[in-house]
């Protein structure tokens, strides 16, 4: 396919902006990133096209180029187009750097392995530094244009991957002060300086090499030397925002700053290039020297040997400043140093101009919101209260605010920062003034009336929705900003109910309201609201909000009111919606506990609804109330996990109480261990401990055997078991054949949000040693006699066999102490020893061990079972080894 005319490419871009996935997934989309960069070099397209293939480069690299491999070969051949372009004047020079920095940041593929990345920072560096770069670079008079391009691209990389240039400090700082694009310059060397700062401040390193270093590149710009810091770039510690987000997340973004203590000469160094920098910030616009000074400012903040007298000279410039973006920095500066900067009187300074300016007649809108957010965020000397508490400035008071009252005229944005002004006022106290205007300029009190005016607006009939919305606005940052002042909240939980009374329509802006709200205020308002609910008539027009309400505030409290409301609205839901809208108050009874009387009301709905779903409804309520305990009725009424909306809502709801009601499977809470034995009794007994990682109710361990070696066992159930404290259990084992083996094991419990669940726990082995019993004591007391009668009764019906067990570094005593004591029947310490063993469940393993010096023990074993050799033997040769 040859390359496309202009309109061909000026409809195929309409149709890629209007929509870019929709066209991407077309068949014309999946070559249009090979088709944009091979038509950059086609003779039959102009030069003002391809900028326009260029500009939608721009915009969208990520979109033409998804994948690091495709992003690497777009830059790459973007560099050799424009190293192609002939030495005459070209638009194109500048879009190619811009596209292919984009292009490489955008894809990804910006690194130290990336070929493109390493052609293109020294071909940046060097258009930076002014040099003259060979042909292909265009005439003298582009170089200017360029250098500042290269600086903006680097700045790009550099906000990317910060720390990349740090190594190229000294270079940037030499550039500065030659002829040259001057913002650029400064803001490449400001971000620059910001960020190695960073870096080296984590690390602790010193920057006095990098700040007085000369040329880096050591004469040719693009020799692979350049020290480019890709292990500090890599190590991404968050990319930098033009200007500061708020105070306090910068402040504790850049604490890491202050763990630098620079050497005097270091110190002086980095005081020369601020100074340098803010020398210079007089040439740049009102939007870079904000920016400059926000870097240099969190840079320096704190930073031994960099005193804040650096920036006064800015600041007697900036104080009077008509430029919004400077009067940020400006409090961004104040942030940083307090009052090791700003004194008093130019702390009141900022506040009287603030207030002067947020009062203007002819302030525009974002202007006006700027101003008063200043004064609502103002960073204080000296703050008082908890750190991150809001409050009004201490020398800002209602007299200097008397301008900045909120009224019923303003805009409902301005409005509510005005109002936010006064909740702050109101909290921080009242200004003493004359006994005649006490009263009638008292904040809260101007606060109460301005609320009554509010709400006033909102409870007109058929008014617009936008006066609700302010109303619900306003009251809601009154809660915020005065929950600590009771008085405040008892009028507005007041105001609030007689809204209700007056416009019942609202029950869906105070069922918001109810959910934002704290419950210092929520509480009490949900009170008032179901008592204005069910002191009306179940008749009332306006019945299905009345039910949406109480849905809402109904709670244990006054079941016999609610439920006589609840009577006289049944005979009034004649359609589906109204009797849904009763059904979710039954339901939200059921949840807060409803009492007796609930279960009659239910009975009466399943009879009198006349919509099946309904009465389907009231009957499984009722069932649910009459068989379920509250805790398991709790998780039953919760929140249903069905995702499809399905026709029946009964349906619906009934995977929800599926869910609840049935046994769920979980990984296992459990940890299973085996204790030491214990030979005593007539049966073996397997010590288990149980350790919970979350409270269990009603817990049963079902144990089960595979085969037919052990009889069944029956399960254990544990009534509680809290997390730290282990259960100690022991679980009777009646084996067929004196034979090892494992259990599978099963946890049925119930958790604390009443959910009924089943686990599965990793298999607990019961080993040889743990069918070991003790024979009886005969009346006379075991001893060599009794073991002769029972070494002599295993034959000719038994077998016989000699093991040679292994002692290692312990001795025979010790090996007997350890495992075989509670079966010795006679010895002779240290050197013989005669052993009894009963097996279950009618077998017997006599031992007779005789101690040698030649380091293990002969070991001659009778039993009654031949099957019982083999696994005595495993048993006598794994005892060296079990210590």
């Amino acid at each position: 396919m040859g390359p496309l005319s202009r309109e061909s490419w000026a409809q195929r871009l309409r149709a890629f902006r209007a929509s870019p996935s929709a066209f991407l997934a077309g068949p014309e989309g999946e070559g249009l990133g090979r088709d944009l960069l091979s038509d950059l070099r086609s003779e039959k397209l102009g030069e003002q096209t391809k900028v326009s293939l260029l500009t939608l480069a721009l915009e969208y690299p990520a979109l033409l180029w998804p994948d690091v491999p495709a992003a690497e070969a777009a830059a790459v051949f973007l560099l050799d187009t424009l190293v192609l372009l002939p030495p005459r004047p070209s638009a194109l020079r500048r879009p190619l750097l811009l596209a292919a920095t984009t292009t490489l940041a955008a894809g990804g593929a910006l690194g130290p392995a990336s070929g493109a990345s390493g052609r293109l920072l020294p071909l940046l560096l060097g258009l930076a530094s002014g040099r003259d770069l060979g042909r292909g670079f265009g005439p003298a008079s582009e170089q200017h244009l360029l250098q500042a391009t290269a600086c903006e691209c680097l700045r790009e990389l550099e906000s990317c991957r910060p720390g990349l240039l740090g190594g190229c400090l000294g270079l940037l700082r030499g550039l500065l002060g030659r002829e040259g694009p001057v913002q650029p310059l400064s803001l490449l060397l400001g971000l620059v300086l910001h960020n190695t700062l960073v870096g080296q401040a984590r690390a602790g390193a010193s920057l006095q090499d990098q700040l007085v270093a000369g040329d880096c590149s050591s004469g040719d710009v693009r020799s692979p030397t350049i020290p480019w810091d890709w292990t500090l770039a890599g190590e991404g510690d968050g990319h930098l925002q033009a200007q500061a987000p708020s105070w306090p997340a910068a402040e504790e973004e850049e604490r890491g700053l202050e763990v630098l203590e620079p050497s005097p000469e270091e110190a002086r160094e980095l005081r020369a290039v601020a100074a340098q920098l803010l020398d210079a910030s007089y040439l740049l616009t009102p939007v870079a020297q904000a920016q400059l000074l926000w870097l240099l400012g969190w840079a320096l903040r704190g930073r031994r040997g960099q005193p804040p007298a650096l920036f006064k000279p800015q600041l007697v410039r900036l104080l009077g400043t008509a430029q919004l973006v400077l009067l940020h920095a400006v409090l961004a500066l104040k942030a940083a140093f307090g009052e090791a900067m700003f004194t008093a009187q130019d702390e009141a300074l900022l506040l009287r101009r603030l207030a002067l300016a947020a009062q203007h007649p002819a302030l525009p809108v974002p202007a006006h919101l700027f101003y008063l957010h200043c004064l609502l965020s103002f960073p204080e000397n000296w703050p008082l209260g908890p750190t991150g508490e809001e409050a009004a400035p201490l020398l800002l008071g209602p007299r200097q605010c008397r301008g900045l009252l909120p009224s019923l005229l303003h805009d409902p944005l301005g409005l509510l920062a005005r109002l936010h002004l006064l909740c702050l006022l109101s909290v921080q106290g009242e200004e003493e003034e004359e006994e005649e205007e006490v009263q009638a300029q008292s904040p809260r009190r101007y606060l109460q009336d301005l609320l009554a005016g509010v709400r006033q607006m909102a409870a007109l009939e058929g008014g617009p929705r936008a006066s609700a919305t302010l109303c619900f606005q306003a009251s809601y940052l009154v809660a915020c900003c005065l929950a600590g002042e009771p008085a405040v909240l008892n009028s507005l939980t007041h105001g609030l109910a007689q809204l209700y009374r007056a416009r019942p329509a609202l029950a869906p802006h105070f069922v918001d309201f109810l959910d934002r709200v704290a419950p210092e205020l929520g509480k009490p308002l949900g009170v008032m609201l179901r008592q204005e609910v069910v002191s009306r008539e179940g008749s009332d027009g306006a019945l299905r909000w009345h039910l949406q309400m109480l849905a809402k505030v109904v709670d244990g409290e006054a079941p016999v009111a609610t439920l006589r409301f609840l009577r006289a609205a049944a005979a009034h839901c004649k359609d589906w919606g109204l009797e849904q809208a009763l059904l979710r108050v039954c339901r939200a009874l059921l949840w807060a506990g409803g009492g007796g009387g609930l279960v009659d009301f239910l009975q009466e709905l399943a009879g009198q609804l006349e919509d099946p779903d309904g009465r389907d409804h009231a009957r499984l309520y009722y069932i649910l109330l009459a068989h379920l305990a509250g805790p398991k009725l709790g998780v039953a009424l919760g929140p249903s996990l069905a995702a499809p909306a399905l026709t029946s809502s009964l349906v619906a709801e009934n995977q929800g109480f599926a869910a609840a009601l049935t046994v769920q499977e979980a990984l296992s809470p459990l940890r299973l261990s085996v204790g030491p034995r214990r030979a005593e009794g007539p049966d073996p007994v397997l010590q288990l401990q149980v350790e919970a990682q979350e409270p269990l109710y009603s817990l049963e361990l079902r144990f089960r055997v595979q085969g037919q070696l052990y009889a069944p066992l029956g399960a254990v159930h544990v009534p509680h078991l809290r997390p730290g404290r282990p259960l100690p259990l022991a679980l009777p084992l009646q084996p067929r054949r004196p034979a090892p083996t494992q259990l599978h094991v099963q946890a049925l419990y119930t958790t604390p949000t009443g959910l009924t669940c089943h686990a599965r726990l990793p298999p607990v082995t019961v080993d040889f040693a743990s069918l070991f019993l003790p024979f009886p004591q005969p009346p006379g007391g075991a001893g060599p006699d009794f073991f002769e009668e029972l070494w002599a009764s295993c034959l000719p019906k038994g077998a016989e066999s000699r093991v040679w067990c292994p002692l290692g570094p312990q001795g025979l005593e010790a090996l007997v102490a350890r495992h075989l004591e509670p079966f010795v029947v006679a010895a002779q310490p240290p050197t013989s020893y005669s052993v009894a063993i009963r097996l279950p469940p009618a077998s017997r393993l006599l031992l007779r061990l005789q101690a040698t010096p030649a380091g293990g023990v002969p070991v001659a074993l009778r039993t009654d079972d031949w099957a019982v050799l083999p696994l005595a033997g495993d048993f006598l040769r794994g005892l060296s080894a079990a210590g």
